[in-house]
């Protein structure tokens, strides 16, 4: 359910290129339209946080996949730009649902990094798919292709539990802490809030790299075909990056290695602000999807070491959401005014920086007062 609800983030270039080529948007509109579709997910997060405690989240998915099918099938029928965005909001919307629940659950587990990092093992194959597949479809079927995988999701909502009674997790609602199911004691909720702010400064990073990679290779005159083959080839890549966090969360934990990998991160980005080459490309995009895994792993799984209900970690995807529509908007606003694609990656990279300083905050202060949580896996 967590692949479905995410398969227009992850298929954002060749979608966003798709757009253009197929549709004749603007550049620019491009990133109103994506930041619209990842700005619904966040919406649609929020809206998961505060229903999960008081609906079957059987239901919650049922609407989300209502929303979703029905946007995008209307999107085949209107190409017009100011409907799109909205009906592409809607959608977004959908998928907020769907993922905010299935993530809820999966920071559900006793062991939360093992949960997503098995997700995000399947996120690399189903990203690595879009990729190859999705640039050889028109238009009308890359939407029928999301109306697909919305509906597979029907048959698998038994395996979901409907009530919150069913879930092995209780709910400490203390005023001011956050508490998880007997994993740590309680940490300051602003921790937690501090937390997804960061993942939401990480996820602008990623919205406008991921917006305009292809946009600004084609730009810079790299040949196509290699381009596609990496943007497909570096999501298997992926597959390293899972194995890789896992060996050195086990070891280090999860923030110190987290630290390091903004650090690397905000350099790879920053790399294509001189501009693109088959090469530079080369070792952005693998290295980008390599280092991806490493963020997503370890910030959703230090939120679900602290969760109780899942509502902390249904607003996960909605911290993504905000990164992804401020991501694109930014970038679509800095490439209106300098039409110049080096200013986006120095954004991009500045976005890095940015959770980095946060992330260290969060260390200093475990470092001072609760030194087990930096062994957290």
């Amino acid at each position: 359910m967590t692949l479905a609800g995410y398969a227009v983030l992850v298929g954002v270039p060749v979608i966003s290129t798709a757009w253009v080529t197929l549709l004749g948007f603007s550049e620019v509109q491009v990133g109103r339209v994506a930041g619209a579709d990842l700005g619904g997910l966040s919406v649609g997060a929020l809206i998961t946080s505060s229903l999960i405690v008081r609906v079957s989240r059987r239901y919650i998915i049922l609407l989300g996949i209502c929303l979703a099918v029905f946007s995008n099938f209307a999107c085949i029928l209107i190409a017009a730009y100011e409907y799109v965005v909205w009906l592409r909001f809607l959608a977004g919307l959908g998928s907020g649902l769907i993922t905010a629940t299935a993530v809820s659950c999966l920071g559900a587990c006793s062991k939360p990094a093992l949960a997503f990092n098995a997700m995000l093992f399947a996120f690399a194959f189903s990203q690595a798919a879009e990729m190859h597949f999705l640039p050889m479809l028109s238009m009308q079927n890359v939407y029928l292709t999301f109306i697909a995988c919305y509906l597979v999701i029907i048959p698998l909502l038994r395996f979901i539990p409907s009530q919150k009674s069913q879930v092995t997790i209780q709910v400490d609602e203390s005023p001011g802490l956050a508490t998880s199911s007997a994993r740590f004691d309680p940490v300051s909720k602003h921790i937690v809030w501090l937390c997804l702010l960061a993942i939401a400064v990480t996820y602008i990073n990623i919205g406008a790299y991921w917006t305009y990679i292809e946009l600004a290779a084609a730009k810079d005159d790299t040949d196509p075909e290699w381009v596609g083959s990496v943007l497909t080839w570096s999501s298997l890549f992926s597959i390293v990056g899972c194995l890789f966090a896992t060996f050195l969360s086990n070891r280090y934990g999860l923030l110190r290695p987290l630290l390091i990998t903004l650090v690397c991160q905000a350099f790879i980005v920053g790399l294509l602000a001189n501009g693109i080459t088959n090469m530079t490309i080369l070792i952005s995009v693998f290295s980008f999807n390599f280092l991806w895994i490493f963020i997503d792993v370890y910030q959703m799984s230090t939120i679900a070491n602290f969760d109780t209900t899942g509502r902390y970690s249904a607003l996960m995807p909605g911290a993504q959401g905000l990164g992804q529509i401020l991501g694109p908007n930014i970038a679509a606003s800095i490439f209106g005014l300098t039409s110049d694609y080096s200013a986006v990656f120095v954004m991009c990279s500045m976005a890095s920086i940015l959770a980095l300083i946060i992330y260290i905050f969060i260390f200093l202060k475990f470092k001072e007062g609760r030194p087990e949580l930096l062994n957290a896996t």
